[in-house]
């Protein structure tokens, strides 16, 4: 291919991510599956990664670039906005799009001719498993691709930050006590729709983590109040009563509105919520999606034990369980969710770093 690769890691992966999507559509097509996306070729992988690290590592007018690539031909596109002239696929030319193509859901195109890799334009309709790479931040690239099941979801495969590699493990959710979040992330044959309660919470997880200043969500049982044991009193923003916006939405027919205008209203909802876990403190939701307070401090309940220990997992090939202080994961948000969790084990709290890392702590009777 005309581009060389001078990227490492993006090398070390290539192959690996081609045999990865190649079994994917293989499962796809067997099914019957269709408006399957193309398979993409370790070359092609290779040259994208490459191609995109090195953009991400230049500024534009002073800013990284944010982008999204996606590898399908433009008849794949549903109504693509498409260029004239093909550009072609290089560090310059990427960092040059970017400003004007960094919003949530629009992807630039990427296509292969004549063994040469180009830009044709932009989309923000691609097929099932199509080869997508993520920039959000210089040197941190993600591949991921468009689920089957989900409107708008998306399954990461690898993370490449530097020289580091991590491939997500998809058999994490064969773990008896895996989080219905992952199973729900990483479970490709499980259905998930707009209203599925557990994707309205990867929602809000994600929303928590785009606004940068990290944050603790606690989810709490709707018919118990035992959690209050475990909040420092007063409460600075309780709830009176409880603000049940995402809740009565969530409880709408279909029906009585179109879906387009649905997804906007609960987009709206789940962003107001995520919002608050800005505030110093704990955000604390029931399963309802009812808000019951905001800026919480949380306190060890009384007649509980410290925390000293956790079992630590992350959903990556070589992420096995290690038992941890819980000081090692992050400061004193993550300290004190699961010291929450470790009180009111009938709860998930969810904590988003400065960083971008996101941790979900819940309560395993198979760790105990």
């Amino acid at each position: 291919m005309i581009y060389q690769s001078t990227y490492q890691a993006a090398r070390l992966i290539a192959s690996k991510v081609e045999s990865i999507f190649a079994a994917h559509l293989s499962a796809a097509q067997e099914s019957g599956e269709d408006d399957l996306a193309p398979l993409p070729t370790a070359n092609v992988v290779e040259s994208i990664l490459d191609a995109t690290f090195w953009a991400s590592l230049r500024k534009e007018e002073g800013h990284s670039p944010k982008i999204s690539l996606a590898f399908l031909p433009p008849h794949q596109a549903g109504n693509p906005l498409i260029f004239k002239q093909k550009l072609p696929l290089n560090p310059g030319v990427l960092t040059k799009l970017a400003p004007g193509i960094e919003r949530a859901g629009i992807h630039l195109g990427i296509w292969i001719e004549d063994d040469e890799l180009y830009i044709w334009g932009t989309t923000v309709s691609i097929p099932n498993f199509c080869f997508v790479v993520d920039v959000s931040e210089p040197a941190l690239l993600v591949i991921k691709h468009r689920r089957i099941y989900g409107f708008g979801k998306f399954t990461n495969i690898a993370v490449l930050k530097g020289d580091q590699v991590k491939m997500v493990d998809s058999q994490s959710t064969s773990l008896p006590d895996c989080p219905p979040m992952l199973l729900s992330l990483l479970d490709l044959t499980a259905p998930s729709y707009w209203n599925d309660s557990v994707n309205v919470l990867i929602q809000i997880a994600v929303s928590m983590r785009a606004h940068s200043r990290g944050g603790t969500l606690l989810v709490v049982p709707s018919e118990s109040s035992n959690w209050l044991q475990s909040i420092i009193k007063p409460i600075q923003y309780y709830v009176q009563p409880s603000f049940n916006g995402l809740s009565k939405l969530l409880q709408q027919e279909r029906k009585e509105a179109s879906q387009i205008f649905w997804q906007t209203a609960l987009k709206r909802e789940v962003e107001h919520l995520a919002g608050l876990t800005a505030v110093d403190g704990a955000t604390i939701i029931n399963d309802k999606y009812e808000l019951l307070a905001f800026g919480a401090k949380i306190g060890r309940a009384k007649g509980k034990d410290n925390i000293d220990e956790i079992s630590f997992s992350e959903p990556i090939e070589g992420g096995n369980a290690v038992v941890i202080h819980p000081a090692k994961v992050g400061g004193t948000r993550h300290l004190s969710a699961a010291q929450f969790v470790h009180d009111q084990r009938d709860a998930t709290a969810l904590v988003a770093s400065q960083d971008g890392h996101f941790t979900i702590y819940g309560w395993s009777d198979l760790q105990n």
